[in-house]
């Protein structure tokens, strides 16, 4: 049955092989944990979580964008569901974008539970295909901003705003409307950290869910607003409360209690004392600066669409491919989160999954880590596609911990502490190894 859904699929599609003329479907399917699912460490819902998907259909193939809102996408999740939309929708594993916005106010490691929805999503999104034009631009937004520092009291790296550290401010927007203009979906890739809500111990999520909720409210609620997240490996919301008064505060807190966490962060909430008047004002304000911020970067992304779009296409080729690269990694035998360098022991290599897409003559290039902008930025210069973005923590998750491009690694950065690969091969092996996937989907 498998095998002839596929072949029916694409038997469908056969009259538009001759042009590659473009179809495009997009759904969401809620995926919040409610009532007994609801993790006992979270205390209630800040706002609803989804799986997002747009569907794109050119009659000899297809490809999807997904984005879910979750820390990671476990491998075998991304495996098991890209196969499952290969053989039931027509969608070559290798033409599939499956990313997270790595909000971090969702339970890691509950990730097992929302498979089923992803794929529900895909499917929807597959069922609502119609005739649509692709249109590409870019915009600015300035709510992201490098978060590595020296703390003027130590004189060590820790984090913190750094406004004049590397920071990539644009927003990509890819557009999917029906030839009369209506709006199907809208894929937009901007780089930060999703972490305004974290201390909150509440299912949010976060800056890109306010994003895109924001997004779809603007256009009418059954257009679909995927968020493709970004080189944010060292980059945070530029108003990030965690770094200021509330870690402040929580490292008095667990002073209080024989516990030295000066060098440490402990995961969300804990240890912080939400009868203390402050810490309840400053943690509403977090939900307030995550609506702003939000609002801010989809505001942005709806005036590219106004003013800021190249002409749209109604015919596009749609190429997709994937490559494992390696590098040697390193196993971390001392503890603290920053400031001082690391000791280590050699290690097995590590893999690093790229994975490339081309729609048209847009390119999306996607890592399953966490990597600095310059890695990105890089990249995007030296491609010889002008419509190229790069999407990270996507189709898996890598062993790598934080991916620092080279230059970085000179800073003692918890990123950079806490990574497990050593220095050296990383940055160029990510850029050569997406610039050579780029001349393969040519």
């Amino acid at each position: 049955m498998v095998a002839l859904a596929a072949s029916a699929v694409m038997a469908a599609g056969a009259a538009y092989a001759d042009d590659l003329a473009l179809k495009a479907g997009a759904a969401k399917v809620d995926i919040t944990p409610m009532g007994e699912a609801l993790p006992k460490n979270f205390l209630g819902v800040l706002d609803h979580i989804f799986a997002r998907a747009i569907v794109i259909d050119n009659g000899e193939t297809r490809a999807a964008l997904v984005t879910v809102d979750a820390g990671v996408i476990p491998d075998p999740i991304w495996q098991r569901v890209t196969e499952k939309a290969e053989a039931e929708l027509g969608i070559p594993a290798e033409n599939v974008m499956l990313t997270a916005t790595h909000t971090h106010s969702v339970p890691f490691g509950w990730d097992e539970g929302y498979e089923d929805e992803i794929y529900e999503a895909i499917k929807d999104a597959a069922s609502t295909l119609q005739p649509a034009e692709m249109a590409y631009g870019t915009g600015v937004s300035y709510i992201n901003v490098n978060r590595n520092i020296i703390d003027p009291e130590t004189n060590r790296w820790w984090e913190g705003p750094n406004y004049e550290g590397p920071s990539d401010k644009t927003v990509a927007v890819v557009t999917f409307e029906t030839p009369e203009g209506k709006p199907i979906g809208v894929y937009y890739n901007y780089g930060v950290h999703a972490v305004l809500t974290g201390n909150l111990d509440l299912i949010s999520g976060d800056l890109p869910g306010a994003a895109s909720r924001y997004i779809e409210q603007s256009l009418g609620n059954d257009a679909i607003a995927v968020y493709s997240n970004g080189a944010a490996g060292d980059q945070n919301p530029i108003y990030f409360q965690q770094t200021y008064d509330l870690r402040e505060i929580r490292i008095e807190d667990y002073a209080k209690r024989g516990e030295d966490i000066s060098n440490a962060m402990p995961p969300g909430g804990k240890g912080m004392d939400r009868d203390n008047p402050k810490v309840a004002m400053l943690m509403e304000q977090q939900k307030q600066m995550t609506l702003s911020m939000g609002q801010m970067l989809g505001e942005e992304v709806l005036h590219v669409m106004r003013s800021g779009l190249e002409r749209p296409v109604s015919e596009a080729s749609i190429t997709g491919t994937q490559e494992i690269v390696m590098c040697p990694g390193r196993n971390r035998l001392d503890k603290g989160r920053a400031g001082y360098a690391g000791v280590y022991e050699d290690a097995d290599p590590l893999g690093i999954q790229l994975s490339m897409l081309k729609i048209g003559d847009t390119v999306i290039g996607g890592v399953n880590a966490e990597i600095f902008t310059m890695i990105a930025q890089r990249f995007k210069n030296e491609s010889p596609y002008k419509h190229t973005m790069m999407t990270t923590l996507t189709n898996g998750m890598a062993r790598t911990g934080y991916i620092p491009n080279d230059a970085a690694y000179g800073q003692y950065t918890f990123e950079v502490v806490s990574s497990r690969l050593k220095p050296g091969c990383a940055e160029t092996a990510i850029v050569d190894g997406l610039l050579d996937l780029v001349e393969e989907v040519e």
